[in-house]
């Protein structure tokens, strides 16, 4: 194995809880996140022939994507540590 795979991190909680309180926190905060920003079709008067007006004109996916892994982080380190000190 290498050695860049062991992590020397220690969880309050097991590894395969830690990685679904994260997936979790992570999808609840990109719902959160995905409305920031976005102006539909109708607000900016360049409807696409045969798509709905509300549709949204950019919606910048992979900035959301980053922004949402970046505050699921600081999230997730703050359960864990409240986790910690509640042990």
């Amino acid at each position: 194995m290498p050695r860049w795979l062991i992590l020397p991190v220690t969880l309050p909680v097991p590894w395969p809880m830690a990685i679904a309180m994260f997936a979790t926190i992570w999808w609840i905060l990109l719902f959160a996140v995905l409305p920031f920003g976005v102006q539909s079709q109708h607000e900016t008067a360049e409807i696409v022939p045969g798509s709905d007006p509300g549709a949204p004109v950019a919606p910048r996916l992979l900035a959301k994507a980053l922004w949402t892994t970046a505050i699921s982080i600081v999230v997730f380190v703050a359960l864990m540590g409240l986790i910690a000190a509640l042990a």
